[in-house]
């Protein structure tokens, strides 16, 4: 499966941002779908994870009631929601498809380009 992911931005804290992330090749339905971030010299976190059928899904704790992950298999897309927008959120946001459960990156085969957030103070 091939991923792209787009709407990052530039954006004022407090503000908010809805990121997309595109699949094509494989039936979007077939994987769990993470979001995961990379700042500047960090090593790429976890965000949220959404399962196959978009009935569940869980947050890192520094997100958990500001971000919102959403999915429509049959438009094989998948959304982050961030709102109310921090400083901190600043980073490279990539999306990745797995076959596997769970929030590690290792669970994750396949991954968008990444599209960048930068939330001003």
């Amino acid at each position: 499966v091939q991923l792209q992911a787009s709407g990052g931005g530039l954006v004022q804290a407090g503000g908010s941002l809805r990121l997309s992330c595109a699949a094509s090749g494989r039936t979007l339905s077939r994987y769990q779908m993470g979001w995961f971030r990379q700042a500047p010299g960090k090593e790429r976190d976890f965000v949220s994870v959404i399962n196959r059928s978009g009935g569940s899904s869980y947050y890192a704790d520094s997100v958990k009631g500001r971000f919102t992950i959403s999915r429509d298999n049959d438009k094989n897309m998948v959304y982050l929601e961030m709102n109310s927008l921090k400083s901190e959120d600043t980073a490279v946001y990539y999306c990745a498809a797995g076959l596997s459960v769970g929030t590690s990156p290792a669970y994750f085969g396949y991954w968008g380009q990444g599209t960048q957030v930068t939330v001003s103070s």
